[in-house]
């Protein structure tokens, strides 16, 4: 590590020791992930809590992650849940997301899919992808809200402009079923361009069991030209072998 880079980290542990959140939480993040300094979960764990416990959202959304993902402590769901009810309850989009999706499972509280579905929506109207996504699933298959495949349609669209990949593959789906095959290939192919390896992967399988052939070819390998003849003529037809056999 530089000098200057050295020098920063110093610097942000000084202000972190001296309370400021954002320091915290920018101590917090370098010390999970790495940056600048030695990964260490254990160091992390402990800046976010200690910002989390001052009041930073995204610090409690992130204290939250660590006891979901066992980071630097035990895995903890219903831990987990209280500090994503805090950040949600603070405003931030990624704690209303997250303690949607716990609250959709029923894993670390009861489960209760209308509570879901509201978090949902309070994460989808401050511009979270993926909470617009979700919203679109309770919409399509009638979770806690009745069935209404024009909503659940409108709601992938918001989501898939907004750049997520599973909307943007949901959106294909509906499309492909109403017959848009064209326009459901264009939102495959940038599900495709854009998705995390694990949704390609799966997506691809999906595609390749396609009833669609338009929506096959988007994963089918294509075909090996052959190669020209050197003179630049077209090859001869391939003669009929005579039966030379005796009688």
């Amino acid at each position: 590590m530089s000098e200057m880079a050295t020098a920063g980290m110093r610097q942000l542990r000084e202000a972190a020791l001296a309370g400021q959140r954002e320091a915290q939480l920018l101590l917090a993040q370098a010390s999970m992930e790495g940056r600048g300094l030695q990964a260490d979960p254990d160091e992390a764990f402990h800046w976010y809590s200690v910002a989390a416990n001052l009041g930073e959202p995204m610090a409690m959304n992130m204290l939250g992650r660590c006891h979901e993902l066992g980071l630097g402590t035990p895995v903890d769901m219903a831990l987990a849940a209280v500090w994503y009810r805090k950040a949600a309850e603070a405003g931030l989009d990624w704690g209303m997301y997250n303690l949607a999706h716990l609250l959709a499972s029923g894993n670390g509280v009861a489960a209760d899919r209308g509570a879901a579905y509201r978090w949902y929506r309070r994460a989808a109207r401050h511009g979270h992808a993926r909470a617009m996504n979700f919203v679109g699933r309770f919409h399509e298959n009638g979770w806690a809200v009745r069935r209404d495949p024009v909503q659940a349609m409108a709601w992938y669209q918001r989501a898939a402009c907004a750049g997520d990949c599973l909307a943007q593959a949901n959106l294909a789906s509906m499309l492909a079923e109403m017959g848009q095959l064209d326009e459901a290939a264009r939102w495959l192919r940038r599900a495709l361009d854009t998705g995390t390896p694990p949704v390609v992967a799966r997506l691809r399988r999906a595609l390749a069991d396609s009833p669609h052939d338009r929506l096959r070819r988007l994963v089918d390998p294509p075909p090996v030209p052959a190669d020209p003849p050197t003179d630049g003529r077209a090859p001869a037809a391939p003669r009929e072998s005579r039966n030379r056999s005796s009688r």
